[in-house]
């Protein structure tokens, strides 16, 4: 178990900056979600659904955190991993894209930005994303479409003559 925690790590990282919007945050939630599958690991039922289970438990214990503190995150999104690039041009431009979409992002509600991250990011297909949060793939769908939609919509304000801008998302049959 110990093996498969560890090469979960990235994506647990990443997933916890998506929730809690903060490097300081996120580290704390994956920590605790680590030490919680470590001490609980009997209570997981599908070896190979172990990204699932701990998805749950983040979510979970975040919810417990937000409700323990009442305030919303203190920090935005931008504290994520920074872009790299090969020439000064196409690394600004990244990042300033890079910007926009996690602004963008950190303006949509909770349950849209946490589809978003499990199905367009860590690439969770409807059903693994539905186990996860404990809903109906039928409101995974809709939830996403929403959430692509509204995502659309905020970055197509950001272009110069309301040009819509494409958003690189993989679509399809999850």
């Amino acid at each position: 178990m110990r093996n498969a925690l560890t090469a979960l790590l990235p994506r647990l990282r990443r997933f916890g900056l998506s929730l809690t919007g903060s490097r300081n945050d996120a580290d704390e939630l994956v920590q605790a979600a680590c030490e919680r599958v470590l001490t609980r690991g009997d209570q997981l039922r599908d070896q190979a659904r172990m990204d699932a289970w701990i998805y749950g438990i983040m979510r979970n214990l975040w919810i417990d955190e937000l409700r323990f503190r009442k305030v919303r995150r203190h920090d935005d999104l931008s504290a994520a991993a920074d872009v790299v690039g090969e020439s000064g041009e196409a690394v600004v431009e990244g990042r300033i894209t890079l910007a926009a979409v996690r602004k963008a992002v950190a303006g949509m509600s909770e349950d849209r930005r946490t589809l978003l991250m499990l199905v367009c990011v860590d690439g969770l297909t409807y059903q693994e994303a539905a186990d996860t949060l404990g809903i109906a793939i039928g409101t995974v769908m809709s939830r996403l479409s929403r959430a692509r939609s509204e995502l659309q919509e905020r970055l197509s304000a950001r272009e110069p003559g309301g040009a819509k801008a494409p958003i690189p998302f993989r679509r399809g049959g999850r």
